[in-house]
């Protein structure tokens, strides 16, 4: 009897995290969209994901099973994990991952470090993911890999003989030729890519810059097709590319800022916050954010608009990330000092211009600032897609907030009819958008809001992954059956015969 193909995750965490210590371990589940997203496709399908647990600490794989068995048990899917030492979360995650790939894609290859060390940890440390991908799945299995840490996993597998049909997603941009031809290790990247059948993008602009760098390095690519797939020919490999966009749970955040939780606390932020105008950024701390050029941009509005002042407040939260990495802790002290000058210039009596936090807020409580905020500032240097935006309009309950959105972010493309569109390095630029925005007619800010919400409703995250999987393997959610959960055991008895060498 044939078995059922399952689907399988693979990413570079788990959708739990495991912390503490020995004898006091704890399981933190994440309640990101993606794995608000996956969940329904895995649960009580035999889904699996496999990743990191998040800790550096070398658990032993008996104590893994003992903690994680009951956390799959509580997801309807099974998790398995990768194990990586201090050495490859420095090498691989912080290193080539954080230190080469992420600020070249983000076209901010001057923040690189083309260390060669960084490469061997990134292929030594994808092996391992590899192995894990032979041990606990099946011929038949579908496997998904998503984002930039795991690009070379199904090439890897290939070399080894282990035949996994393998798509991939990347979520964050694929930069044009000229940038990634800086890399010293493009072929092999590129030659990595070309090991998937499917690989998806963002948008058709990142797609595009995809197929111009197959251009740029192998004379034989063909692109062929129109419409947001295309299919690809190159190095004696066919895949095909595609343009899918990724979104958020509307209704999930929809119904979350409409709550009596949500709404209490409204109400309370408002007496604490008693102005005509609020605008909100909310980033994770990283210089693609484009929080220390949004700044200055609002300082520059109160200076050029005397009517902003004593009548907006910018509330600024950035949620803590990579504090390990000195280039963060200098945006850091960057932004913090110009919070400090900024307020230090325009506050008065009863009126500071700009109130920053540097946490990460319950969702609860994120989605109410959202609803206080007359408009958000989403203003990133480059970014893959930024949910932010979206979540942002999700929360819009009454229709009246207004969404500043940098040109550069992958939204724009779905966005850019009810945003108002702005260039992330245009201080000038920003500071206008943020006075048209304070002075936007009502029935013009409902109209545009209407338009973003029901797109955002209309192709939320669901959409995507049903999208996604009919795109790469011909199959929607219910064609993946129910069936028992993967077992915990089978594949850890004894070493599988095709699993990935060193």
């Amino acid at each position: 009897m044939t078995e059922k193909a399952r689907l399988v995750i693979v990413s570079n965490r788990l959708p739990v995290r495991i912390d503490g210590s020995a004898g006091k371990w704890k399981v933190t589940h994440s309640s990101g969209g993606l794995v608000s997203a996956l969940t329904p496709v895995l649960r009580d399908r035999g889904g699996i994901w496999i990743g990191w647990t998040g800790t550096a600490e070398m658990v032993d794989m008996k104590t893994l099973r003992e903690i994680l068995g009951p956390a799959s048990k509580r997801a309807g899917y099974r998790v398995f994990p990768v194990r990586l030492s201090k050495e490859d979360v420095n090498s691989f995650y912080y290193g080539f991952s954080n230190e080469v790939v992420w600020p070249l894609f983000h076209d901010l290859q001057t923040h690189c470090k083309f260390e060669p060390d960084y490469w061997k940890a990134y292929r030594r440390v994808n092996r391992n993911f590899a192995r894990a991908v032979a041990r606990y799945t099946r011929a038949e299995d579908f496997v998904w890999v998503h984002d930039y840490q795991m690009i070379p996993v199904s090439r890897i597998l290939k070399e080894s003989g282990i035949q996994r049909s393998c798509a991939f997603f990347l979520h964050i941009p694929f930069p044009p030729p000229d940038i990634f031809l800086k890399l010293p290790w493009r072929d092999d990247l590129l030659r990595d890519l070309l090991e998937y059948g499917f690989v998806g993008f963002q948008t058709t602009r990142d797609r595009r810059n995809f197929t111009d760098c197959l251009r740029a390095l192998f004379p034989d690519v063909r692109i062929s097709g129109r419409g947001p797939i295309v299919s690809v020919s190159a190095e004696g490999r066919r895949l095909k590319a595609a343009a899918m966009p990724i979104s958020i749970d509307y209704r999930s955040f929809r119904d979350a800022a409409r709550s009596a939780k949500a709404t209490t606390l409204l109400q309370e932020l408002r007496k604490q916050i008693p102005r005509e105008n609020i605008a909100i950024g909310v980033d994770r701390l990283d210089y693609t954010k484009g929080i220390p050029q949004r700044l200055r941009a609002f300082g520059e509005a109160l200076g050029k608009y005397p009517d902003l002042r004593e009548k907006i407040t910018f509330i600024q939260i950035v949620v803590p990330s990579r504090e390990e990495v000195s280039a963060y802790l200098q945006l850091r002290d960057e932004i913090e000092k110009l919070v400090s000058s900024i307020n230090g210039e325009f506050s008065s009596p009863g009126w500071v211009p700009i109130h920053y936090m540097y946490k990460s807020l319950p969702r609860e409580e994120l989605v109410a600032y959202y609803r206080l905020a007359d408009m958000a500032l989403v203003t990133p240097l480059k970014d893959g897609m930024n949910l932010v935006a979206k979540e942002y309009c999700a929360c819009q309950v009454e229709d009246d907030g207004v969404l500043i959105l940098s040109e550069f972010a992958g939204s724009a493309s779905q966005m850019h009819r009810g945003a108002i569109l702005v260039n992330p390095y245009d201080i000038e630029g920003i500071a206008d958008a943020i006075h048209q925005a304070a002075t936007m007619p009502e029935d013009r800010k409902k109209a545009r809001m209407r338009r973003l919400r029901a797109g955002i409703r209309s192709q939320n995250v669901f959409w995507w992954v049903d999208n996604y999987l009919r795109a790469s393997t011909g199959k929607a959610l219910v064609d993946f059956p129910v069936t028992e959960m993967a077992p915990v055991f089978h594949a850890l008895k004894r070493r599988s015969p095709e699993t990935p060498k060193d």
